[in-house]
């Protein structure tokens, strides 16, 4: 039985990926941080079913702390390690960049560097991300495509790439770089744009909320569903040979587009209730994010299975679903 070690499981990406990776038959462990809160709600499903049960098992770690990365490590011994984990909010990287940079960057520096330690045998898959491109003037962006990163995120997120690169030529340790343009679900963070509009929405439908607080509304972006893109990243890693690979849609939708379905699929006029804050912008505006993703569909055989429409309609659905239990005192 396969072992994978998933830094960021109770996130969107790492709920998604253990289930698939369950599915193949794997044995999962999880980084979680020590916290007196507990936040595993993406996963809790999974340590109560008996047929996964005993094939989860969560470990206590932090990016920041190499000490604990190194014992993990060497204790799992893991064929696949997946990093999922970061300070992903880009907004918010602009107000705490050097902790982004220490978990975002510097974290992914840890975790090759405890690979080698320990011998170097491990498949190694790194999280990177669209905004590497920043305001590139290419349009749609390849694997070739220069970055312009134009955040703290983006920047500590172009040292993870690189360092990948690095261990990859230097140490011959199989890493991949997955560059995953933007991808939601209903798992999606609150604060994140897609989740924030999708949940609004069903507290504006239940009479709830009277307004939709929001910055940019014409910023294009390539949206997939999550569960579809984890997929790619397990297909990174069972390839002969290490490579990187950007992970889209192919297809640019803006904010606005995302609201019009959104509102427009309840029977609601967005334009009603939306309106502009300033404190939403970024300090620099990453105008268009659009994949080629030609290499994944030649190399891996993969290609996104769930349309904008379809994805939008299964967020608000959920979030409609959501505010019901809620609203009737039964919080999941």
């Amino acid at each position: 039985m396969k072992k994978a070690l998933i830094t960021g499981i109770t996130g969107q990406d790492g709920s998604y990926l253990a289930e698939f990776l369950l599915e193949k038959g794997y044995e999962i462990y999880g980084i979680v941080r020590r916290s007196s809160s507990i936040n595993r709600e993406r996963i809790d499903h999974l340590s109560q079913k008996p047929a996964t049960r005993r094939r989860v098992k969560l470990a206590y770690g932090d990016l920041n702390d190499a000490s604990s990365i190194n014992s993990i490590i060497e204790s799992v011994r893991p064929d696949e390690v997946y990093n999922l984990a970061a300070q992903s909010h880009v907004k918010v990287s602009f107000e705490i960049p050097e902790y982004t940079a220490e978990v975002t960057g510097l974290g992914t520096l840890r975790l090759l560097e405890a690979i080698r330690a320990a011998g170097g045998n491990t498949k190694f898959y790194q999280a990177s991300s669209s905004e590497l491109y920043g305001r590139s003037e290419e349009v749609p962006q390849t694997e070739k495509t220069p970055f312009r990163p134009v955040s703290p995120y983006a920047v500590a997120k172009l040292f993870a790439y690189w360092t990948a690169v690095n261990y990859r030529e230097s140490y011959n340790i199989f890493a991949c770089n997955g560059i995953l343009f933007n991808h939601e679900s209903p798992r999606r963070g609150e604060t994140f744009v897609t989740r924030k509009i999708t949940r609004t929405l069903a507290r504006i439908k239940k009479g709830l909320e009277k307004e939709l607080l929001l910055g940019n509304l014409d910023a294009k972006r390539d949206w997939g569903y999550a569960k579809d893109y984890v997929e790619a990243m397990w297909l990174m890693l069972q390839q002969k040979k290490a490579d990187d690979f950007v992970i889209a849609t192919g297809q640019t939708r803006t904010v606005r587009d995302f609201l019009e379905e959104s509102f427009g699929y309840v029977g609601l006029d967005y334009k009603k209730y939306v309106k502009i804050d300033k404190r939403f912008f970024r300090p620099i505006e990453v105008n268009i994010l659009q994949g080629d993703t030609s290499k994944a569909r030649k190399k891996l055989g993969w290609k996104p299975r769930t349309s904008f429409r379809e994805l939008v309609r299964l967020m608000v659905d959920a979030d409609m679903e959501l505010l019901e239990r809620e609203m009737h005192g039964k919080q999941i």
